[in-house]
């Protein structure tokens, strides 16, 4: 095993926040004050549209809600090119 390889390895067992991004809007913050229970917020995303999977802020895939049991999920539908600028999936 190289020195490489085990630093790699070391890096495996930093934990990481995922996230999946639904969408998003921009709104004055006198509407946001406003919302309350059943508000409806509308995002700029379609119903058709798949979802940004982000680590750590930065975009590594793309993906599809699925639901198992009671429970929400994710399916990688597309990853992140290397070296695509701006982290955009190629």
């Amino acid at each position: 095993m190289t020195i490489h390889t085990r630093g790699f390895d070391l890096l495996k067992e930093v934990d990481v926040r995922l996230s999946v991004e639904l969408g998003k809007t921009d709104m004055k913050l006198k509407d946001v004050l406003a919302l309350g229970e059943e508000s409806v917020v509308m995002l700029d995303r379609l119903t058709d549209e798949l979802l940004d999977v982000l680590v750590n802020g930065k975009l590594i895939a793309r993906g599809e809600i699925v639901t198992e049991g009671n429970r929400f999920g994710l399916r990688i539908v597309e990853l992140a090119g290397g070296g695509a600028p701006g982290g955009e999936i190629a």
